[in-house]
C-alpha cells in the first residue's frame, strides 16, 4: 500500500500470515499497535516516507517478535541523535534497520525484498514433489490394474479358443455321422437294386 494517502492502519484486516508489508509514502504517524495486533507474522515493514516523528511511536512494533527488517527513510524520527542505537535497543529482534545492521552491513537483496520468500518456494517444491509422488502412486495403480486386464483378456481369450476347439471337433463328429448315414443309405440302395435284378432274372425263366 504504498502512497496511497493513509493516515491510519486502524481498518487493517487480519493477516496472520502476512510477512512483508509495504506502507511508505503515506501520511502515517502513530497506530502501530495495530500492526502487532493484526500481522503477528511480520519480518519485513517498510515505513519510509511517513510522519513518525519519534522513537516512542515505534514502541508498539516490540511484539512483532519475527521482525527483522525495518525502514523509516524520510521520516523524522531518523534526524535524531543516537537514533540507530535507540532503535536496536527498542527492537532487538531487528536485523536490519533501513537496509543496515549494527555494523552497518547492507542487507542482502533477498532480504530488502522480504524474507519467506524462499519458504514460500520450499513450500510449492515440497507440493510439486507430492503432486508428482501422487501421480506416480496413480500410474502404479493403473498399471497394476492394466494387468490385471491383460491377464483377464488373456483368460477370455484361452476360453474362446477352447470353445472353438470343442466346436470344431462337434462339427467333425456330425461330419463323420453325416458320412456314416450316407454310406448306410447306399448299402440299403445297393440292396435293393440286386433284390429288384434278383426277381427279374426268376421272372425271366419263367
Amino acid at each position: 500500500m504504498i502512497n496511497v494517502m493513509l493516515s491510519s492502519v486502524s481498518n487493517l484486516p487480519k493477516l496472520n500470515k502476512l510477512r512483508k508489508l509495504e506502507l511508505s509514502d503515506n501520511r502515517i504517524s502513530g497506530g502501530l499497535e495495530v500492526l502487532a495486533e493484526r500481522t503477528p507474522s511480520l519480518t519485513h515493514l517498510n515505513l519510509s516516507g511517513n510522519k513518525i516523528k519519534d522513537i516512542n511511536t515505534l514502541e508498539p512494533l516490540k511484539k512483532l517478535l519475527n521482525l527483522r527488517s525495518l525502514d523509516l527513510f524520510n521520516c523524522e524520527v531518523t534526524n535524531l541523535n543516537d537514533y540507530r542505537d535507540s532503535m536496536f535497543k527498542l527492537l532487538p529482534q531487528l536485523t536490519y534497520l533501513d537496509g543496515y545492521d549494527q555494523d552497518d552491513q547492507e542487507a542482502p537483496d533477498s532480504d530488502v525484498e522480504g524474507d519467506g520468500l524462499e519458504d514460500d518456494e520450499e513450500d510449492d517444491e515440497e507440493e510439486e514433489n507430492e503432486d508428482v509422488e501422487e501421480e506416480d502412486e496413480d500410474d502404479e495403480e493403473e498399471g497394476e490394474f492394466d494387468a490385471l486386464d491383460e491377464e483377464d483378456e488373456d483368460e477370455l481369450d484361452g476360453e474362446d479358443e477352447e470353445e472353438e476347439d470343442d466346436d470344431s471337433e462337434d462339427d467333425d463328429e456330425d461330419d463323420e455321422d453325416e458320412e456314416e448315414c450316407k454310406e448306410i443309405d447306399q448299402g440299403q440302395k445297393r440292396k435293393r437294386t440286386q433284390e429288384d435284378d434278383g426277381e427279374e432274372d426268376t421272372e425271366d425263366d419263367e
